[in-house]
């Protein structure tokens, strides 16, 4: 699996997803993720609102193998019902 993480270093719920995806990738064999500072790409929010379908409001924006989860709440309860990681 290959978790991608849009957010930002100055915002506290991207930096808890790339905590949990630093375990997560401890833990599970087949795992990596990419953190995407969208202030240093110079992405915006409506930039990444074709991807995920809707208005994107908040950061971060995580995707795993390509499929739209959510914010770090969702991405919590993702590696929690999927692989018992919290």
């Amino acid at each position: 699996m290959f978790v991608e993480i849009y957010g930002r270093l100055t915002c506290p719920y991207c930096l808890r997803a790339i905590l949990l995806a630093k375990k997560m990738k401890k833990q599970l064999d087949n795992f990596d993720f990419k953190f995407i500072n969208m202030t240093a790409e110079n992405i915006s929010k409506s930039d990444l609102e074709p991807r995920v379908g809707k208005t994107v409001a908040t950061v971060p924006q995580i995707f795993a193998d390509n499929e739209h989860i959510g914010g770090c709440t969702e991405f919590q309860a993702f590696a929690k019902a999927k692989f018992n990681i919290s």
